[in-house]
């Protein structure tokens, strides 16, 4: 069977803009770009769901035609390597982060100059990770607690603010600032390195770079709420950019930290480079994704199916005690200003129909050609396995009622599982499901058929009745299926 995507964005074109757009601005400053790289560079799959066609690692991809002209500095605050400050899509702390980072760019043949340990005291949580990456072979440089920062520019633009910072050796034209997360210091460390660049009589420049919110979208773009939704939790408002709107009259859309900040940065550019290049926060930016939806309807309508999964996976981080009511009521917010309803999601009707129907936990999944196929909850299998194993039969034209695995090969995990491993519950996870069925396909061709059928699963929606196990939540991401869940446990 095959399988059909609605494309809403051009891939191929917005590596093409993007490359060319930012070897202009290092033109426009002549001996150095300082680009502050904002979002995920290669894993990106909030842009891809909202965007589709738009590849996760699109801006990698982008930087790689620049590699020649590019390299990396990497930067990561001190006080999170202190506090084991953890990555909530990967679960991984930030300072494991910084090395996963090197050690991808390195692969693909980027060029990793630096790590830029920021607020930097002497923790010894960071010496111990400049310890670690030393050994590595990579190489480290603090800079420091500027007190007063942002506001107090005298003290900031001065040998006692970013001149106590350790200089960054550079050798290309295009330095791409990255972090592992918000709040490393992307920004400040740019703005250091102006300040010892022009010391030193180089004409360099800085510019942001950031997927979201898309400046030439409307305020109330589905796909500019849907940021708004995936970043609650950091405070980001999107808003008009009131200093683009005085300064040429057309309306574009920033987000609040860029417009606050604006003056101050100003006021350093001022300071640093004589005058400032940028009139507003949107002139700072690079970002082409907007130039590259080619079709808005949709665009509109996966924003929007983001934003109802953002709503209920707050109801369910609220029932778990992760976040407030008031968060929730934040995201419930941003669907009525999108004007959809969890009506819009179709598998969230027919799981709890099913769920109505057998009187246990129940899923659903919503294909691509729109079809809708649901799981139970049986003495062999929880909801979330049964609905997989009937996708497969679905997309691998198999006759319903066959028999993918045999009880053969299930009883005996279950036997392990309450035997010997403790579980009170004997059905087999999403994970040791997918595992019989590869074992049950060197002897069964429907079995081989439906493990053929997996990367048919990347994209598709479903929705269960109750919270799963964090073991079938990183099943269904490894396969790509976006999940949404009810916010309730299973009785």
């Amino acid at each position: 069977m095959e399988i059909h995507r609605p494309v809403g964005f051009d891939n191929e074109k917005y590596l093409k803009m993007q490359s060319e757009h930012i070897r202009q601005r290092i033109a426009q400053f002549g001996d150095k770009l300082y680009l502050e790289f904002g979002g995920k560079l290669f894993d990106d799959y909030h842009a891809s769901r909202v965007l589709p066609g738009f590849k996760p690692d699109s801006k990698l991809q982008m930087l790689l035609q620049l590699k020649d002209e590019a390299e990396i500095v990497i930067v990561i605050n001190s006080d999170d390597i202190e506090k084991n400050k953890v990555r909530g899509d990967l679960g991984i702390t930030y300072d494991v982060d910084v090395i996963r980072l090197f050690n991808v760019f390195t692969k693909i043949g980027l060029y990793v100059s630096t790590v830029v340990l920021t607020r930097y005291e002497g923790q010894p949580t960071a010496d111990a990770f400049q310890k670690r990456l030393e050994a590595l072979g990579i190489k480290v440089r603090h800079h420091y607690r500027i007190q007063g920062y942002p506001s107090d520019i005298q003290h900031i633009i001065s040998d006692e603010g970013f001149g106590r910072n350790e200089y960054i050796e550079t050798s290309r034209r295009l330095v791409v600032v990255t972090a592992p997360g918000p709040g490393s210091g992307k920004m400040a460390t740019c703005l250091s390195q102006l300040y010892h660049e022009h010391k030193r009589g180089l004409n360099a420049g800085y510019a942001k770079f950031e997927t979201f919110p898309i400046w030439n979208l409307p305020l109330r773009h589905p796909v500019n709420i849907a940021y708004e939704a995936a970043t609650s939790d950091l405070n980001d408002v999107n808003m008009i950019d009131p200093f683009h709107l005085e300064a040429y009259g057309k309306t574009t859309v920033n987000y609040n930290r860029d417009v606050e900040i604006f003056p101050v940065l100003n006021a350093m550019f001022e300071k640093i480079l004589g005058e400032s290049p940028y009139k507003s926060p949107t002139d700072m930016g690079v970002n082409m994704a907007g130039n590259c939806i080619i079709d808005d309807a949709v665009t509109c309508k996966a924003a929007n199916a983001e934003i109802i999964r953002r709503y209920y996976t707050g109801l369910c981080d609220n029932r778990k005690g992760l976040i407030s009511d008031e968060e929730v009521m934040k995201l419930k917010l941003f669907m009525k200003q999108a004007n959809i309803t969890p009506d819009d999601r179709k598998v969230i009707a027919a799981a709890l129909a099913k769920e109505a129907e057998t009187g246990a936990p129940a899923a659903a999944m919503e294909l691509p050609d729109g079809t809708i196929i649901t799981g139970k909850t049986s003495n062999l299998l929880g909801a979330s396995s049964a609905l997989i194993l009937n996708a497969l039969k679905y997309f691998g034209e198999i006759d319903n009622d066959t028999l993918l695995m045999s009880p053969d090969v299930i009883e005996p995990i279950q036997n392990l599982k309450v035997q010997h491993l403790g579980n009170n519950n004997p059905r087999i996870h999403t994970d040791e499901t997918l595992i019989a069925l590869s074992i049950c396909a060197n002897t069964d061709p429907n079995a081989k058929k439906a493990m053929e059928q997996l990367s048919k699963l990347r994209g598709c929606e479903v929705h269960s009745t109750v919270i799963l196990s964090q073991v079938d939540e990183r099943t269904f991401k490894r396969l790509g299926i976006n999940l949404t869940c009810e916010p309730k446990y299973q009785a």
